[in-house]
């Protein structure tokens, strides 16, 4: 088995650093090896799932703190001899020892558990996030070994019930001291706290009942999603312990920069060049939108910076009906590399209107009187 990268290394960040810092450096590190913007090449795609990897533990507050204390092997049931062998203080039998009843709430560790959830990155075009689409997402995930059903053991050999700790995982011992008994517990040292032995491991997954796979899913991205929304597919995250539920995959959506439009929450933004000519005398002019082009008339003396509505032209309702509308602000072009002919018709015309430009002896420009 491959070595894994330390995974503030892969990130870019230190391990004080904050959920912002690691949050941006995702979003930077995914997107410029998104696998959409490097077709073909295999470095950046793998680079891409070790980045994710990497988030979907940081991101995650439990899941960073096991990292951080056990390394690879506190996050991945499918890496290296793993577990966690340590001593467990039972609390609850200590409080009772002391100060008389109640019950130990210690949670049995071999209860059915959740597994994790998986998050990713996904870019997605302007024009998809507008009107919705289906999209195969890539991810890597835990689950139950195929070859051995995800008991651990050789196919056609059962596990055995620990008989040091009963199958409960766990060995649990009382110390007599000054204060009285006090009750603690570890976890059993001949199953490792699994409460079953397994005398022929699966070669496939080496006992664990878990392997960690590729795969890609397909996920249903709602019409008028904004950019860093996130779409949670339930059941498709990492195997439960113990027979528990998978955990969820959410998928946070960034969206690829239109050439063209901006978005402000359901509404489209677009700037659109007309001549001079068309400002002064008014015109009927092509508008693009999200449904094609669409005719507009402009008024006469229109200024630049002037804005029009579309109705119901922008970005549809996220989960309901109805749309937004597009504004359309309208930039008016000065005309540039003018001809002779066309110049002396201008002044023509600034003279009709008493604004012709007049150059004076310092070179600068004012205005006839």
């Amino acid at each position: 088995m491959a070595e894994k990268r330390d995974f503030y290394e892969v990130l870019g960040v230190q391990r004080r650093a904050s959920e912002e810092e690691i949050k941006k450096a995702f979003r930077r590190l995914a997107k410029e090896n998104h696998p959409d913007l490097n077709p073909g090449d295999k470095n950046a795609e793998a680079r891409f799932k070790e980045i994710n990897e990497a988030y979907e533990v940081l991101s995650d507050n439990e899941k960073r703190a096991r990292y951080d204390q056990f390394g690879h092997a506190g996050v991945d049931p499918s890496y290296g001899g793993g577990g966690f062998g340590g001593i467990d203080i039972d609390l609850g039998d200590i409080f009772e020892s002391f100060f008389g009843g109640g019950s130990s709430r210690r949670s049995n560790q071999n209860a059915p558990r959740r597994g994790e959830n998986i998050r990713t990155l996904f870019n997605i075009t302007f024009e998809e996030a507008a009107f919705g689409v289906k999209k195969d997402v890539p991810l890597s995930r835990v689950e139950a070994c195929s070859d051995c059903g995800g008991n651990g053991c050789e196919h056609g050999t059962t596990p055995e019930v620990c008989q040091n700790c009963g199958g409960t995982g766990t060995i649990r011992t009382q110390q007599r001291t000054p204060f009285g008994v006090m009750s603690s517990s570890a976890s059993c040292s001949e199953c490792g706290g699994s409460g079953k032995i397994i005398h022929n491991p699966c070669d496939t997954c080496k006992g664990k009942g878990s392997i960690r796979r590729n795969r890609t899913i397909n996920v249903n991205i709602p019409a008028g999603i904004d950019d860093g929304q996130t779409i949670s597919v339930r059941g498709q995250g990492n195997r439960g312990a113990n027979g528990g539920p998978n955990g969820d995959l959410l998928v946070t959506i960034q969206i690829i920069p239109h050439e063209h439009f901006a978005r402000e929450g359901n509404a489209v933004l677009y700037h659109m060049p007309i001549s001079i000519v068309q400002a002064s005398l008014g015109a009927e002019v092509e508008v693009p939108t999200l449904d094609g082009k669409v005719k507009y008339k402009i008024p006469e003396g229109t200024q630049t910076d002037t804005v029009f509505r579309l109705k119901g032209k922008g970005i549809p309702n996220l989960n309901s009906s109805g749309r937004g509308d597009q504004y359309v602000t309208v930039v008016v072009e000065i005309p540039t590399n003018l001809t002779a002919h066309q110049k002396d018709l201008l002044k023509q015309f600034g003279e009709a209107i008493g604004e012709s430009p007049v150059i004076g002896k310092s070179g600068k420009k004012g205005k006839r009187k």
